[in-house]
């Protein structure tokens, strides 16, 4: 029952979208929103209809025909007669192998650079400094193209494994070869192997999986499961008691007899390269493009996480430091279990900007002509299709999803690291 305090209700009227302020901000963004979708619907159809006008409508059809050339380093079985769809499913693998190996390199690398440079030892600080100005402030494109030309021009031949000149090849350990043609590596074999399975029925992005590495995997992350489950039993007991309970060994035997036992099951040893005619046959094969590209990146990022580092040490208070000393704590202790941690708070925000730069500037390769997805799908397949609209929004949707996918795995890591309030 209404009384006479109750202010009078209003029915509402059009005009209070505009005057009312309940509605005016809500009001405003829509109709800012539908000018924005006239405006991107105008310029697509304006597009599409010159595009029509031209003789060149939008299709996506030529990533079914062949593509009509080779790609030097790839991840799986491909051939020049392969399909457009194919040659990019390879190269895009190209992009995230180099983009994976680069951000594991470079965050280590940037780690302990970051350390160092506030090392007390002035030497070594000042080594520190000198190699993240340097890698900072040259561009990352005359570092890929560098490192690249040291190795072509510095590295042996093949031919310098032969013979009596072999003593003075760069072989190591008499299974890994260095030369100007690349770095040829023992591959991991069975004589039990499970065998492969393949994934997918279209033959234009099918692959095959090796199932003795399903195996491995399943094996490895159960391992780990457990050792996981062990560390939080000592955890709740130290918490419980006061005591720490001795597991590291548990833990390492948890971890590594499985997997041991599990490539002895499967009968693993390495296959080797060897010289045959003017060649290595056998073993992997890494080109010095994805070498030189991978290094590159790597060392020029690094330096910047070196500082971001830093930046995150000195972020936390020195009172820290000295209260864990007081406690008895040695200074490596101290860094790893103390100032690290905390440290992680303001060193992961910069952090993923770094791994999406690294992996944007991978793009890079056609220099040293390793055929990542710039290099086959916007490069190659661009000029021989005439397709230049399609190519770059495929290559643009990939790159926008690869950074999406970074940024949604560090923003999760960063909730699980971040201070938690009482």
């Amino acid at each position: 029952m209404s009384t006479l305090s109750d202010p009078p209700k209003q029915s509402f009227r059009l005009s209070m979208l505009i005057y009312d302020t309940r509605y005016r901000s809500a009001t405003i963004q829509v109709v800012a929103m539908i000018g924005f979708l006239i405006l991107v619907g105008w310029v697509i159809s304006n597009t599409v209809q010159n595009l029509t006008d031209l003789g060149k409508e939008p299709s996506f059809s030529f990533l079914s025909e062949p593509a009509g050339y080779d790609i030097n380093q790839r991840l799986l079985d491909y051939d020049n007669q392969d399909s457009h769809m194919r040659a990019a499913l390879i190269g895009l693998l190209n992009t995230l192998l180099v983009a994976f190996l680069g951000c594991i390199t470079a965050t280590v690398l940037g780690v302990i650079i970051g350390v160092l440079r506030l090392s007390s030892n002035w030497l070594v600080a000042r080594l520190m400094t000198v190699y993240v100005e340097m890698f900072r402030n040259v561009p990352v494109l005359l570092w890929i193209v560098f490192i690249m030309a040291i190795m072509i021009e510095t590295l042996p031949a093949p031919s310098a494994f032969r013979g009596d000149n072999s003593d003075a090849a760069m072989h190591v350990m008499d299974s890994v070869a260095l030369t100007n043609r690349g770095v040829y590596v023992p591959e991991p074999l069975f004589h039990n192997s499970l065998g492969n399975v393949s994934v997918f029925g279209d033959a234009a992005v099918r692959f095959d999986i090796s199932l003795d590495l399903i195996a491995f995997l399943i094996v490895l992350g159960g391992s780990l499961f457990v050792s996981t489950k062990i560390r939080q039993w000592a955890d709740a007991k130290q918490e419980a008691t006061g005591l720490r309970p001795t597991i590291w060994h548990i833990r390492a035997a948890v971890v590594l007899l499985p997997s041991v036992l599990l490539l002895l099951v499967l009968g693993f040893h390495l296959g080797y390269p060897e010289l045959k005619g003017f060649n290595f046959q056998g073993g992997t094969h890494m080109r010095n493009s994805l070498i030189a590209l991978w290094l590159a990146l790597s060392l020029y990022t690094a330096a910047f996480i070196a500082e971001i580092v830093r930046s995150g040490i000195l972020a936390i208070s020195q009172g820290q430091t000295e209260a864990a000393a007081a406690l008895g704590l040695r200074p490596k202790r101290i860094m790893n279990l103390v100032i690290l941690p905390q440290a992680l708070r303001v060193i992961i925000p910069p952090l993923i900007s770094n791994y999406l730069n690294l992996t944007k500037n991978s793009s890079l390769a056609i220099a040293v002509g390793y055929m990542d997805l710039t290099g086959t799908l916007m490069g190659i397949t661009m000029n021989q299709t005439g397709r230049e609209l399609e190519t770059v929004m495929l290559g643009m949707l990939v790159y926008l999803t690869i950074s999406l996918l970074i940024s949604s795995f560090m923003n999760w890591y960063n909730n699980r690291v971040k201070l938690v309030e009482r």
